[in-house]
């Protein structure tokens, strides 16, 4: 059995402070519906990923709470995972699918945080850091600081090397219609932000956004095949760590992201060399580095130089491009609602349907979904049909 992708959708990611979580829904799973060419009533399965609701929103149901907005008498689930809950929710998807308990299923990532004030915002996070990091008061720049001054340490990294990721997903932000940030920016401008935890600057971090995502997707060759516009989940793959880094066995690398991919690579039967696209999790600029490490594209301590070198930028890079989106950093971090985001933009990709930021000859495309400091980690294998 196979899992398709046959619908997607994604709303403007942003400070979106004129609509509500309803609204966000409704346009991301309907759009996703008409894309799919089907109809409500084929639905059969929810799966909602978010993590933020009941922190800061006061609900706690959303299963149940966007079924009935959506008119969709179906079972529905919540999936949380931190920053990982929409590509968690994906994954759980597939499992219904593949288990033969359903056979068209809907995936929504969602996510609502600019109403809140900054610092509840910022306590509402570090619910996906340990108990000791957060009575030690630290927060997640914090935390990515403490791995970036450990890459530092280790690889001569340097704090020019970090901003390069965000002049290159800034650039390619700009040409995303749905980006929250569609401005370029400089290396200077990047040195010059604000320090938020040394050696990270306020242009190294992620935004916090709203925005909602979608995904229709099926086992049903009638409904795949008659959709020419479908793409094939090849890989749907997990793994954990510890939640906090203190327990960690190296800062140099993030486990859960090695162990997921070699497992998603299994399941496709491809390595790292034959990606064409890759949408990572760049929460902030060390992210990304630590990404393309440990998903293999690059050796340990030398992605920065080949990101310098322009080998993961669009229309410079000789065979990989990394975040055409924009990424978490120039689209935007609507937390829930990233991990989905990642699949919908794969997907254009795939299609050949992402405009100005289309990638020539894609046939692959990896999603790699990081919640917390990296105790969750999910990686997604897509190709064309």
């Amino acid at each position: 059995m196979s899992v398709a992708i046959i619908g997607v959708s994604t709303t403007k990611f942003g400070e979106l402070w004129g609509t509500s979580p309803r609204a966000l829904a409704r346009e991301a799973v309907f759009g996703a519906m008409k894309d799919a060419r089907i109809a409500p009533k084929e639905i059969q399965a929810l799966f909602v990923g978010n993590m933020l609701s009941g922190i800061l929103g006061g609900q706690e149901h959303l299963g149940a709470f966007f079924s009935e907005e959506l008119g969709l008498r179906v079972p529905a689930f919540r999936i949380e995972g931190a920053c990982a809950s929409g590509g968690l929710a994906l994954h759980s998807a597939v499992g219904s699918i593949l288990s033969g308990q359903h056979e068209t299923v809907v995936v929504l990532g969602i996510e609502k945080m600019t109403d809140h004030k900054p610092e509840d915002v910022a306590a509402a996070l570090m619910a996906a850091g340990s108990q000791e990091e957060r009575s030690s008061g630290a927060t997640f720049p914090g935390l990515y600081a403490f791995l970036a001054r450990a890459h530092m340490e280790a690889f001569g990294t340097t704090v020019q090397d970090l901003a390069v990721v965000a002049v290159k997903n800034h650039f390619h932000a700009s040409l995303n219609t749905n980006a929250q940030f569609r401005n370029t920016i400089t290396k200077e401008q990047v040195l010059a932000s604000s320090k938020i935890a040394d050696p990270l600057r306020l242009l190294d971090c992620s935004p916090v956004s709203d925005g909602a995502a979608a995904l229709i997707i099926t086992s049903n060759r009638r409904q795949a095949t008659g959709n020419r516009r479908s793409v094939t989940i090849a890989a749907s793959a997990v793994a954990t760590d510890t939640l906090g880094l203190a327990q960690r066995e190296s800062l140099l690398e993030l486990k859960a992201t090695k162990k997921s991919s070699k497992e998603a690579y299994r399941q496709a039967g491809v390595d790292p060399g034959d990606i064409d696209v890759a949408e990572v999790h760049d929460c902030f600029t060390i992210a990304e580095i630590l990404a393309i490490e440990d998903l293999g594209f690059a050796g340990k301590g030398k992605a920065a130089a080949e990101l310098e070198r322009g080998e993961y930028t669009l229309n410079k890079a000789k065979k990989l491009v990394v975040n055409p989106s924009g990424g978490l950093k120039g689209c935007g971090h609507p937390v829930g609602a990233t991990g989905v985001k990642q699949v919908v933009e794969l997907v254009e990709q795939l299609r050949m349907d992402a405009g100005d930021r289309q990638v020539i000859g894609v046939r692959v495309g990896l999603a790699h979904n990081v919640g917390g400091s990296g105790a969750t980690a999910v990686v997604h294998i897509l190709k064309r049909a």
